[in-house]
């Protein structure tokens, strides 16, 4: 197995500006084992999805949870691993740094610190202050054993807060404090992802949910994207199938919903030998 400073260089260089990897999001060790079986170069822990497997909502985690689970699915499998770490846990500067901190000793590659702030009456912290925990969060990041690649995250989509403007200031100045990679999730469009690639020089990471969910990998490499990940979407399509078959079940004593795919149990069986 490579060693957590040669995981966290291979995660490194795999970041290219036009030429995007993409980067799914298992939701345990195994759901990790499975999708590096299949030839993902980089993989990155979902905080709903995490969430989902302990009965819960997503931002109901606390962060030692969310480290172990962090760790375990780092140690599962031999590419780099960068874990969603959240707000930091806290909305101090210092918060956003004790995690980083602690996420280095953990085995990750990178992760990374979002703006949210967990107040439905202010959902994102005020730009300033966002600076602020980036940089303490870059300055924890230098300083970790093996290094560490640090994501830093505009959530204001995600809060109903459609401010192209603000978003792309924010990451701006992110990028001014020394992230690594810039990420604001939910972007309307392709034309949104271009105008975010060409106001940073960081690369972008795009997640691949609404409209983007229907863009190709050749369109977002087009739009200037470096990393496209997937969120919880993979964590949810596994439990909605579920669910949904489940309740076929139930509703009609019928069995045969359940049964997985042949190639999809194939690759399982083949991920865990």
């Amino acid at each position: 197995m490579p060693t957590t400073a040669e995981k966290v260089e291979t995660f490194r260089t795999l970041h290219k500006k036009d030429a995007p990897f993409i980067m799914p999001n298992p939701w345990d060790a195994g759901s990790a084992r499975v999708l590096e079986s299949l030839g993902f170069r980089a993989l990155a822990t979902t905080s709903s999805g995490f969430a989902l497997t302990l009965g819960r909502n997503d931002y109901r985690v606390a962060r030692a949870e969310a480290l172990a689970h962090a760790r375990a699915v780092a140690a599962a499998v031999d590419v780099p691993v960068s874990a969603d770490l959240e707000n930091g846990f806290g909305l101090a500067p210092e918060d956003a740094a004790e995690t980083i901190r602690l996420a280095g000793e953990t085995g990750l590659a990178g992760g990374s610190i979002e703006d949210s702030s967990g107040d439905p009456e202010a959902p994102v912290i005020e730009r300033a202050r966002a600076v602020e925990r980036v940089a303490a969060a870059v300055e924890a990041a230098r300083a970790a054993p093996h290094g560490f690649v640090l994501t830093a995250r505009a959530e204001g989509f995600l809060h109903g807060q459609d401010d192209l403007d603000e978003i792309i200031a924010r990451l701006q100045a992110f990028e001014a404090a020394g992230a690594d990679v810039l990420y604001a999730p939910g972007l309307p469009d392709i034309e949104a992802v271009r105008t975010v690639c060409a106001a940073v020089s960081k690369p972008v990471n795009v997640l691949a949910i609404g409209k983007l969910a229907g863009a190709s990998l050749a369109e977002l490499a087009e739009a200037g994207a470096a990393r496209v990940s997937i969120g919880g979407l993979a964590a949810w399509f596994a439990y909605g199938a579920m669910a949904q078959a489940a309740a076929a079940m139930l509703r009609e004593g019928r069995f045969e919903p359940l049964l997985p795919p042949a190639e999809g149990a194939k690759a399982v069986r083949a991920a865990l030998a």
